[in-house]
C-alpha cells in the first residue's frame, strides 16, 4: 500500500461500492491468493472508463477475470473488451466466471503469451482506445511498443503496480536479489513514460501505484 491504509480505507468508504457479484469474485480471488486490483485502483479505472467512453478496451493480464468484468460495468454494451492471459489455471477460472455472470458475449479472452499476442494484434491492425496493463511487470517495456501502435491518438494506457508497494523508491541494493531485475525494469519503464515525446503521463500513488498515460496526438494527424 503506497498511501497509509487507514486513509485509503476512508477514501474508499466515501464513494465506492462494487456490484455484489464482483464482491464475490474478489473474495474468492483473495482466498485463492490470486491478486486483484485494489479498491482505490478500481475506483480510478471506473472513473477513467466513464470519462473516456472507449469503443474498444484491451486488458493485459486477465487473472480470474475480475478487472475485465469491472470494465464491462463501466462501458457501453457495444464496447469491445479483449483480455489476454497465459496461465491455464487462471484461464479456466476466468472462463468459469464469465459464464457464471453472463459475460461470455461481452469479454473476449485471448489465451497465450502477452508479448506474442500483442505483436500479432498490432500486425493485424487492431485498434483500441483504452488499455489496462496488469501483467508480468518485468515485461512492460516490451509490451508498450505494440500497445502504442494499437492505441488511437488520445487513447489511454493505465498501468498498475508501478510503484511496487513503495519499493520503487529503494536503491537496487536494498531490494532482494531476486527482485532487482523487475525493480530496474520498472524504473526504466516509468522513466520512458515520463520522458517520452509519445506519451503524456501522470503517476499516481493509488493502490500499489498507477500510471495513466495518454498517447499524444501528432501534429498534422
Amino acid at each position: 500500500m503506497v498511501i497509509e491504509k487507514r486513509l485509503s480505507t476512508y477514501i474508499d468508504s466515501l464513494s465506492w461500492d462494487i456490484p455484489e457479484y464482483l464482491q464475490e469474485v474478489e473474495k474468492d480471488a483473495v482466498m485463492a491468493e490470486v491478486p486483484v486490483i485494489k479498491r482505490s485502483t478500481q475506483t480510478l479505472l471506473a472513473f477513467l472508463l466513464d470519462m473516456a467512453k472507449p469503443a474498444a478496451v484491451l486488458e493485459i493480464g486477465t487473472a480470474v477475470g475480475f478487472s475485465s468484468m469491472l470494465v464491462s460495468e463501466y462501458t457501453k454494451e457495444s464496447t469491445i473488451i479483449d483480455t489476454i492471459e497465459k496461465v491455464p489455471a487462471r484461464i479456466k477460472c476466468a472462463k468459469e466466471n464469465f459464464k457464471k455472470y453472463n459475460k461470455e458475449s461481452r469479454i473476449n479472452l485471448i489465451e497465450g503469451e502477452a508479448s506474442e499476442i500483442l505483436e500479432l494484434l498490432a500486425s493485424q491492425g487492431k485498434k483500441y482506445n483504452f488499455v489496462f496493463m496488469d501483467a508480468a511487470k518485468g515485461q512492460y517495456m516490451n509490451f508498450v511498443v505494440p500497445v502504442y501502435k494499437m492505441l488511437s491518438a488520445g487513447g489511454i494506457l493505465v498501468t498498475d503496480n508501478v510503484l511496487q508497494d513503495g519499493d520503487i523508491l529503494e536503491s537496487r541494493y536494498a531490494i532482494t536479489r531476486r527482485d532487482r531485475t523487475i525493480h530496474g525494469r520498472m524504473r526504466q519503464y516509468l522513466y520512458y513514460l515520463t520522458h517520452s515525446e509519445e506519451w503524456n503521463t501522470v503517476i499516481l500513488p493509488v493502490g500499489d501505484g498507477v500510471s495513466v498515460s495518454v498517447k499524444k496526438v501528432k501534429e498534422g494527424s
